[in-house]
């Protein structure tokens, strides 16, 4: 758990501290694109990064939630605390991987959408949590940017 919340913590901080930013243009700004990359190509990456990583530390904070409740008898948060776990692990490793523009970007998008997808529906078995809500709306957040991401990306774009 200590290497999970770790690696949460240096994901989330490479990303606030602008990882993204020397990789790629951030979305609002006016500088002209990078010869051989589409316009706008670099803000998909990131703001598929950003909510790769913000889905992140939502399920994180869910997960934790779940334990929580299962720690007061709710037996019920097993699943979701399992899917939350694995969801934030999935999307630590696309926030990554997108925000460095890996070659694997594509694959790993595809993954975490449908991650995020299931997730999501786990969390929305409770709807009158509000911390469940908030995971699910990151979750369905997350798959959204990484289908745009996918949808937008040049396929024949090599990573670098």
């Amino acid at each position: 758990m200590y290497r999970r919340t770790m690696l949460a913590v240096l994901s989330a901080a490479v990303l606030a501290l602008g990882g993204v930013s020397d990789l790629g243009a951030r979305a609002d700004d006016k500088a002209p694109a990078k010869e051989g990359h589409k316009e706008g190509m670099h803000g998909e990456y990131h703001k598929c990064a950003k909510a790769c990583a913000d889905c992140m530390m939502a399920c994180e904070s869910c997960a934790h939630h779940c334990a929580m409740m299962m720690n007061k008898g709710e037996k019920s948060h097993l699943m979701s605390m399992a899917m939350c776990a694995d969801c934030g692990d999935m999307c630590a490793l696309a926030a990554k991987v997108v925000a460095r523009h890996g070659p694997t970007a594509m694959a790993v998008c595809d993954a975490c959408a449908k991650t995020c997808d299931m997730c999501a529906k786990s969390c929305e078995e409770f709807p009158k949590d509000e911390h469940m809500m908030h995971c699910a709306k990151a979750c369905h957040d997350c798959a959204k940017a990484c289908r745009e991401m996918m949808k937008h990306a040049d396929h024949d774009h090599k990573g670098a």
